[in-house]
Formats: C-alpha cells, structure tokens, sequence
C-alpha cells in the first residue's frame, strides 16, 4: 500500500517538475492578498489581534488559503485522467483506490508547499515575525499536507458525484471563498456573528490555520486538537473520494 501511494504521488511530482511555472502563477494570488490586504488593514487598525500585528496574524491564514486554492480543484485532474483512459487503467489493476487518492493527496500537498515556500519568502520580506526554530516549521508541514489532503478529497468526492469538469469548476468556485471567509484566516472567530462562528467551529481550514499561526507566529493553539481534526478529517476524505472513484468510468 505505502509503495503503491509513494508511485502515484511520484508520477504527480513528476508532472509538476515539467511545468514549474506553474508554482509561480499559483502564488501570486496569495502574495497579493498579503501586499494589499494585509499592508491595507495593518494600517487601518480595524481587527483586533491583540499583542500579534495584524500582518503576523494574517500570514498563516493566508498559507492555508494557498494550500486550499491549489487543492479544491484537484479533482479535475481525476476527470481528466478518466478523459485520456489513465483511470480506467489504473482501476482494473489490484491497487487499492484509497492508494490512487492518498497518492494524489500527497502530491497536492507537495505543490502546496513548493507554492508555500513563495508565500513565506514574501512574508519574510514584510517584516512578519515567523519562528527560525527549525521543529516548529518542520511541524507546519503536516499541518498543510493534512489540510490539503482533506480538500483535494473534497474535490475528488465532488467530482465522483458531478463527473463533469465544468460542474466542478463551478462548484469548486462556490465554495472556495465561503470555506475561507468562514474560517479564521483573516480574522479571530470572536469576531464572527454567532451563526458563523458554528461553521468555523466545524470549518477544517479553521483548524489548520489554528495550527500554523500557533506554529509560525506563538499564538495560543491547541495543537492536539488541531491535528486531531485535521487528521480525522483527511482520513474521512480518503474514504469518502474512494468509494465514489468508481462512478467517474462507468
């Protein structure tokens, strides 16, 4: 099973490897959300952080908002790969399906951090107060890979249900900015009317923000329960993408 999830996320590695481009023109919607969305309101003063600068605050939600921006889509490359008689393939062999979806997963987690790594160097250079302990950014990384898998699940399960690429354009577009408008990226769930603050209760990208800004910046974090939830929540999406994978080549 492991050799079987390390060979599918090593042919995803490699398609990233002859399109590196493609890490740079991902980053630059984030980046942007940091150079003016963050510069603007650390000026304003409009968001209570407490002791942390708006910006420190800030650029942890904006490294989630990466890694959800590259994985909620990541079910079309499922269809495409049904489209070009890869998944059929790959379907009639013994290999479990929950492989093919971990092996996605980790390749999704692998562009994010590549993209990430953009995001922090330009939060760096803003001045953001990010930790150099190198165990606590080693620890960031399964928080991300955690967060991504859960999300790219999520677009391979919509996938499985929609079956077309341009549904699921659309309803990847739908739920993208409600899933980080109802999280704490860009401000404190306190903040948040009553009704909302269910949803970022029950919001996973909440969790992994938690765990990165508890990481990166020293804000107070439950990293057990972080890690619990966002664990919990990749192994569901694992099951959940499996067990539809099947309708996308009947």
């Amino acid at each position: 099973m492991t050799s079987r999830v390390g060979t599918f996320a090593l042919v995803e590695i490699q398609k990233l490897r002859h399109d590196q481009t493609e890490i740079l023109t991902r980053a630059v919607q984030p980046v942007l959300w940091m150079v003016i969305f963050g510069s603007t309101f650390s000026r304003l003063r409009s968001i209570p952080t407490g002791k942390v600068p708006y910006l420190d605050f800030l650029a942890p939600g904006i490294i989630a908002q990466s890694a959800l921006f590259i994985s909620i889509f990541y079910g079309i490359q499922i269809i495409w790969d049904r489209d070009a008689g890869i998944l059929n393939k790959l379907l009639v062999t013994p290999t479990p399906r929950s492989a093919l979806i971990a092996g996605k997963c980790f390749a999704a987690g692998v562009r994010a951090i590549a993209q990430i790594v953009v995001v922090v160097i330009v939060s760096l250079l803003m001045g953001v107060g990010m930790t150099m302990n190198p165990l606590k950014i080693a620890a960031t990384i399964p928080a991300v890979f955690l967060g991504t898998a859960f999300f790219a699940c999520l677009s391979m399960t919509i996938a499985g249900i929609v079956q077309a690429r341009d549904r699921l354009m659309g309803i990847g577009q739908a739920i993208t900015m409600p899933l980080f408008f109802a999280s704490n990226a860009l401000y404190p769930i306190a903040l948040m009317p009553g009704w909302l603050q269910v949803i970022s209760r029950i919001n996973p990208l909440s969790y992994e923000v938690d765990a990165l800004r508890g990481l990166l910046v020293g804000t107070p974090a439950n990293l057990w329960l972080d890690f619990l939830v966002l664990t919990g929540a990749a192994v569901l999406g694992v099951i959940s993408a499996s067990s539809l994978l099947g309708r996308l080549v009947r």
